[in-house]
């Protein structure tokens, strides 16, 4: 619980056979754990991405890693082993966090150029949350059949559960309090990159691919994985849009891009060449034409972050594209909804909170404004006045 032991790296998620369960949790001898295979199948039958049956399958994997370690079967597992695995992620170091680089930043201090806070050296408490919830699923679902512990091992809020059954939309969120084991969940704020500090990342991309890719998440607003899937066929060069697959849909929804973003896309496919039928645009530029991976447009990224020593994101540029759009006059925010594709519209207005980067100027002038002398009503004697204030 106090970190100070790791958790044994056996086990692996790893691609399935069949199309009933894309991906397939096993043990450290190979062999398929059976009850979360039946999890995960019940998952996708309730129309879940593949995606997400991968992220579950990670996370029941780091349960069951724990299980195998204080040797205690998943059928009489109790609340004492939930609070061991919250109490190990919050010590314990995640290694996907490890710095290689010697003068890179710390973990968890704020990068003196952007203002942004650095990864933690630890397990972020969303991580932890989306933890919990998974295995209160997992064994919810067994319940449900008569299967695993008789008390479902991951505590519950009663009183979440009562402030968001018949929520009506006109009324206020009721508050509620969080179940036992949970961390607090900073609310987080979009952070977009300044027009400075753009220009300077946008001359650190070192081909025409680099450029036309960042150029294309500027000006559309789409989030990574959706734009590394457009095809050739996606671009319709005459509207100035793309069609994307959306993530939370899995629909082909169109984005608009700008016409300098599509003139840096026809200057790269100019270079590279045309890509095959049904084969992304965007492709690797050494050894044989692959297509680009999230984490090598990724890396893209890093390598202009390590010239400039910024750790801007890829999914900043999305967030800078959406400030762009909130904060144009010519358009409203549900048109910006739109554009982004957001489900509510709660989530587009946090794009209109100004930051105190951008009240630079009018603080400046406040400061250099005289203070205004303090002027009382006529109406007042003077002597009543010092009485009651002072001479002040």
């Amino acid at each position: 619980m106090d970190g100070r032991a790791d958790l044994p790296r056996v086990g692996a998620v790893l691609e399935g056979t069949v199309a009933s369960l894309p991906y397939v949790v096993v043990d450290g001898a190979g062999r398929e754990i059976e009850p979360v295979s039946r999890y995960l199948r019940d998952l996708l039958l309730g129309d879940v991405s593949p995606l997400t049956c991968r992220s579950y399958g990670h996370d029941l994997l780091r349960w069951f890693r724990l299980l195998w370690a204080v040797d205690v079967g998943w059928e009489q597992a109790t609340e004492a082993e939930t609070a061991t695995l919250v109490g190990w992620l919050r010590s314990a170091p995640n290694p996907q966090r490890q710095r290689r680089r010697v003068d890179a930043l710390a973990a968890g201090t704020v990068n003196p150029k952007t203002g942004k806070l650095n990864l933690g050296a630890g397990y972020a408490p969303r991580t932890i949350a989306h933890n919990l919830s998974v295995m209160h699923g997992f064994y919810a679902f067994h319940l449900h059949f008569g299967r695993g512990p008789v008390v479902n091992p991951v505590p519950h809020s009663r009183s979440r559960r009562r402030a968001l059954a018949h929520v009506s939309p006109i009324e206020p969120a009721r508050p509620h309090r969080r179940a036992r084991l949970r961390p607090k969940l900073p609310a987080r704020q979009p952070r977009a990159i300044p027009d400075s500090q753009w220009e300077e990342l946008f001359a650190a991309m070192r081909c025409a691919r680099d450029r036309a890719l960042l150029a294309c998440y500027i000006s559309s607003g789409a989030r990574a994985s959706e734009l590394l899937g457009v095809q050739l066929s996606d671009v319709e060069w005459t509207k100035g849009q793309l069609w994307v697959i959306s993530k939370g849909t899995r629909l082909r929804q169109a984005v608009p891009v700008s016409p300098e973003a599509l003139a840096y896309l026809a200057g790269y496919l100019e270079e590279a060449g045309l890509p095959a039928c049904g084969d992304p645009v965007w492709r690797t530029r050494r050894g044989e034409p692959r297509p680009l991976s999230y984490w090598a447009a990724r890396r893209i990224l890093q390598r202009a972050d390590e010239q400039l020593g910024t750790n801007w994101t890829l999914h900043d540029l999305r967030h800078t594209a959406a400030t762009r759009m909130a904060r144009d006059p010519a358009l409203t925010l549900v048109e910006v909804q739109t554009i982004l594709r957001h489900a509510h519209l709660s989530t587009t207005a946090l794009y209109t909170t100004v930051r105190l980067d951008d009240l630079l100027d009018q603080l400046a002038e406040h400061y250099q404004r005289p203070t205004e002398p303090t002027r009382w009503s006529a109406t007042y004697d003077a002597d009543d006045i010092a009485a009651v204030f002072g001479d002040r």
